[in-house]
């Protein structure tokens, strides 16, 4: 799983009331999804050492795949 971090510059302060109108959509998409509880889980998980991944009987591959074991059907 990649994570992707981005900046926004000072354009959406200054552009149109469209342009506003989808950052705040944006912004408010990025906060729905950082306040997900399987997110931060898998943030959790990866903090760990692989030595303490294995003592759980987890790789570091398949942490995802064990956070959303119920959603997806791998």
């Amino acid at each position: 799983m990649a994570f992707l971090t981005a900046s926004a510059s000072d354009h959406t302060t200054s552009g149109s009331a469209i342009g506003r109108f989808f950052s705040a959509i944006g912004n408010a998409l990025v906060a729905i999804g950082e306040a997900n509880p399987r997110l931060r889980r898998v943030e959790a998980l990866q903090r760990l050492s692989d030595e303490q991944l294995a003592a759980r009987g987890l790789k570091r591959e398949d942490i995802v795949r064990h956070v959303f074991r119920d959603v997806f059907y791998l």
